[in-house]
């Protein structure tokens, strides 16, 4: 009822009313707990794609560092040595709880702040109240374009962790002033746009190294190399060892080496530090239960992901395994209706056996969704019942597909990572955790082949 009454008034309300509201009451949020974020260094992590490992990563080589550091993120949350699951199903949590968590990091003696930072969540006023030391770019595609209004509104969104940064709160530490920083990925096409802002330093980091007058410093990416075992490659002069696979990873973790280094820790010291890291939850997480065929979950909601996993497992992984079985839906709440039957496409394309499933409906009629996925499925060449199969409960979705792999074939699960529950009618939760359903689908089919 609660949650109907609150659609009802967000739909008759400006929209600029509800903006003053949530930031008013994030202010207030930030007053109550006594500005938290003015006695850390906050490092605010902002894209469509890459936001939640590249935060991680940048929490992970601070601590490497020997810094107390806080982490929110929407895979986890972090307080020094406490680390647990988000199961808020929000990238960015409310005013109140996200300035209470930074309160916490304060209390248990952190000095630095990583925060995943989304575009409703800056549109909802979320960051105000958050003083920002360096803003972090990683890339742009569209995503949540029906929720914005379009594309550049989408962008305008991401820009308000930018336009904000100089006007913010200065700190020093250590008796030394912290500089504001922008950092952007300049191999993507929109950098120059969020590099606009001011600054007291701007970097970037990318393969492509254009001459840009403008930066402080551009950071080099060059000879990359994959394995099963996990990517390297060459950040300026440093080689860069990390357990994590894929070009996207590649990228994500030279934009914490570049932020580490930026904030006065040396990479030099820090360059091995990922080296013994295999993945991040739900992020090219493999499932291994003894199975004679590989299961990875990965998050991938969106064309551009996808498409960039799809590369990276065309590479390294196709030609040397069997069928490549995919399990995929796409998220509902009038969000992004376009990429459904774009989405579907390309998993007709890229695999051998498709299957549709339920992701996150909210209100949405999940059988509406699931038939909009199928379709670009169908007119990507796929034959429903023969290499196509549209089942709309997620779980038996997943036990289908290993119920179909054979040996050495590949099965992918995506769309939902590491996320804790399937959203569905009047805000309703199921509670899911794609990888203990992978789990349970491989032992129960193995059971039953034996």
């Amino acid at each position: 009822m609660i949650h109907t009454i609150k659609n009802i008034i967000r739909a008759v309300a400006p929209k600029g009313l509800f903006r003053l509201y949530h930031t008013v009451l994030t202010f207030f949020a930030a007053w109550r707990y006594g500005f938290p974020s003015r006695k850390l260094i906050v490092v605010g992590v902002t894209g469509t794609n890459g936001k939640s490992t590249t935060c991680i990563l940048i929490a992970d080589l601070l601590k490497a560092a020997g810094k107390k550091v806080g982490l929110a993120s929407s895979v986890m949350f972090r307080v020094g040595e406490r680390e647990w699951v988000n199961t808020s199903k929000m990238t960015m949590l409310g005013r109140s709880q996200l300035q209470s968590l930074l309160a916490d990091m304060v209390k248990d003696g952190c000095t630095h702040a990583v925060i995943e930072v989304s575009s409703e969540g800056l549109v909802q006023g979320r960051l105000a109240g958050i003083d920002v030391d360096v803003a972090l770019f990683t890339n742009l595609t569209p995503e949540h374009i029906e929720s914005h209004g379009g594309f550049e509104k989408y962008k305008a969104a991401k820009a308000k962790l930018f336009s904000t940064l100089l006007s913010s709160y200065r700190k020093t530490l250590d008796g030394h002033p912290v500089p504001k920083v922008i950092i952007a990925n300049t191999d993507d096409e929109h950098a120059g746009y969020f590099l606009s802002f001011g600054a007291d330093k701007k970097v970037g980091f990318g393969v492509n190294t254009l001459v840009n007058h403008s930066l402080g410093h551009q950071y080099e990416i060059k000879n990359i190399e994959f394995s099963e075992k996990g990517s390297s490659f060459q950040l300026d002069q440093y080689r860069i060892q990390t357990g994590l696979e894929g070009l996207f990873n590649v990228y994500n973790s030279a934009a914490a080496y570049v932020t580490v280094q930026e904030l006065g820790i040396s990479i030099d010291t820090l360059r091995d530090s990922l080296q013994s890291t295999h993945g991040l939850p739900g992020r090219m997480e493999w499932i291994e239960e003894g199975q004679e065929y590989r299961v990875l979950v990965d998050y991938a909601p969106e064309p551009a992901s996808l498409q960039a996993l799809y590369d990276y497992l065309e590479k390294v992984y196709k030609g040397s395994t069997g069928r490549f079985i995919h399990v995929l839906g796409s998220a509902g709440g009038g969000r992004d209706l376009a990429r459904r039957p774009v989405l579907g496409g390309m998993a007709a394309r890229f695999a051998d056996i498709v299957i549709v499933t339920n992701e996150d409906p909210y209100d949405e009629d999940p059988e509406v969704i699931v038939r909009q996925v199928a379709e670009g499925a169908i007119e990507g060449g796929k034959i429903e019942g023969q290499n196509l199969f549209v089942i709309q409960d997620r779980r038996q979705a997943i036990n289908t597909a290993c119920s179909l792999a054979k040996t050495g074939d590949f099965v992918l699960l995506t769309g939902k990572g590491a996320e804790q529950a399937i959203m569905g009618h009047g805000g309703s939760k199921e509670a899911w955790d794609e990888r203990r359903e992978a789990r349970l689908a491989i032992k129960q089919n193995t059971k039953s082949s034996v």
